[in-house]
Parts: structure tokens; sequence; C-alpha cells
């Protein structure tokens, strides 16, 4: 999900909690579908639970991008597709009440990133062309849905 505020995308920081000492990343808040939920009430789900921000489904708009992420976390490996929403929201202050055990153990932060930032900053972020799909989605210059890379 990437959600956008004043020409930001808030992002959130993680770490394996299997493999500590390899690293931290940030990410856009998301998760997987449970059941026959749709897409889009997976996204308010996970949007809720990671950022206590409720938004409001009708505002989703289509899917902007999507990705196959292949990656292990806490020891299991992963093959994940990812639908990337684009939303303007009013900037907020993300909390972290509705965050499970796993995400309690793996999440260490939230933070609101300008395109600028995220070209000059050294941290790892995934997706890895993020500042370019925030660009664009902030000219307004989405067409067909854009395919990211998976790493």
């Amino acid at each position: 999900m990437l959600l956008l505020a004043d020409r930001s995308v808030l992002l959130i920081q993680g770490v394996d909690p299997g493999r500590p000492g390899e690293g931290r990343w940030w990410l856009t808040p998301g998760g997987g579908v449970d059941g026959r939920e749709s897409l889009e009430a997976a996204a308010v789900r996970e949007v809720l639970e990671e950022t206590g921000f409720r938004l409001d489904a009708r505002r989703l708009g289509p899917v902007v991008a999507t990705r196959v992420a292949h990656f292990e976390f806490d020891r299991r490996q992963f093959r994940q597709s990812e639908y990337f929403f684009a939303v303007e929201v009013p900037a907020f202050t993300p909390t972290n009440d509705g965050w499970e055990e796993i995400e309690r153990r793996a999440l260490l932060d939230q933070r609101w990133w300008t395109v600028d930032e995220l070209r000059a900053t050294s941290e790892t972020v995934y997706p890895i062309e993020l500042a370019d799909l925030i660009e664009t989605v902030l000219d307004l210059e989405v067409g067909e849905v854009i395919r990211l890379s998976g790493d």
C-alpha cells in the first residue's frame, strides 16, 4: 500500500527476527490476504493493523503496481505476489497498536519519506524502484499497472 501525504510515503522499518544481525530495511504497509478476502479488504485491514489509520476502501482506486518477491523471513522461504494501491491520505502519526506478535518482533519504526529522501538514502528500501514509483504516482502518470522487479 502506498499511503501518500504531503508528497511523502509512509514506510515501516523491519528486521528478520530469524536473522536479526542481517540488517534492516524499509517497506510499505501491507500483508497477506485472509481466506476469501478481496485485495481491497486486505489492504484496508492491513493498513489499520500496521498503521492505525482507518482507510475507506472506496478511496483505493486501481492497483498501480505489482511484483513477485522471493525472500526468507523467520527461517522460512516465501514467494509473495504483491499488489500496490496508492491513496492520498491526510498526514497522520502511525501507531503500532494493531501489530501481531510476529510484527512486534520484526517491525521497528514507521516514518514518512519524500522522494528525495528515498533517492538519497543508503538504507535498504523495498521495492527497490519505490522512489520512481512514488514520483510517477504523484505526477499522475500511471497508465497501465507497473510491473516492479522482485528484489
